[in-house]
């Protein structure tokens, strides 16, 4: 009788941050609700901080980042008119500085990116989802309930490092490196608004969304479903995009 009536781990959640890295994957539910009662997020970031070192690493080995860079300029109206002006030589000088740099910029980006865009992304979900619910959910909370809910994340960095290793590496892009979104299947000379915007409709931002909500409605069922919770996610998500969109189609 005893036995029967001990939940199991499944069922409730563990408190084990490593346990709930696999959790939010497997069992996301009790998970989320386990981690709304006792708030964690160091091992998860620390987790997409480290598959994504590990992709930008495997990429400069197995690609290389002057074709990445080559592609960037051509994708890009600025860089072309800026090239214009310059001699072969100046093109060239260019190029190099520009393929020294990148991996510093995608090293840096991957670990200072990923801290604040956590607290950032936290930060305004908690604000809109109690505004909108009337819940109380704390800073800690959300911040915990959106770094597991990134967790997918790590999925998609470790099939993207598989992918280089697999592909041709000519034919290689660290930007789709996982074709799961419809900007991966546009042609290098689209708008790059559009690809801007096809490329943010992605599976595993999705899947984050839908991980987000499971969280943020197991805090305060009564108040927040996960429906509403959502819903929320969903429209601060297109306000994002739009914003994004716009800038992108401004200044690329």
């Amino acid at each position: 009788m005893a036995s029967a009536a001990t939940p199991s781990p499944a069922a409730t959640g563990s408190d084990n941050s490593f346990a709930r890295v696999f959790g939010a994957i497997f069992s996301p539910k009790p998970t989320f609700e386990s981690i709304a009662r006792r708030p964690t997020w160091i091992v998860p970031l620390i987790l997409v901080i480290v598959v994504s070192t590990l992709v930008i690493a495997v990429f400069g080995q197995r690609v290389g980042w002057r074709n990445f860079m080559i592609r960037q300029n051509q994708q890009s109206s600025r860089a072309q008119k800026q090239m214009e002006q310059m001699t072969p030589d100046q093109r060239e000088h260019m190029l190099d500085q520009q393929t020294k740099i990148a991996p510093i910029f995608g090293y840096v980006g991957v670990i200072v990116g990923t801290i604040i865009g956590a607290l950032l992304v936290g930060a305004v979900l908690m604000v809109a989802l109690n505004l909108t619910s009337g819940s109380k959910i704390p800073f800690k909370t959300s911040l915990g309930i959106v770094s597991y809910s990134w967790v997918p994340a790590i999925i998609g960095g470790l099939l993207g490092i598989l992918i280089m290793f697999i592909k041709d590496p000519s034919t290689v892009d660290i930007e789709h490196l996982v074709a799961s979104n419809a900007g991966a299947f546009l042609s290098d000379d689209s708008p790059k608004w559009l690809l801007t915007l096809l490329t943010s409709f992605d599976i595993f931002v999705f899947w984050t969304m839908i991980l987000m909500a499971l969280g943020y409605s197991a805090t305060d069922p009564k108040k927040l479903s996960f429906g509403k919770a959502l819903t929320t996610i969903f429209i601060v998500w297109i306000l994002y995009i739009a914003v994004k969109v716009g800038l992108t189609a401004a200044f690329a």
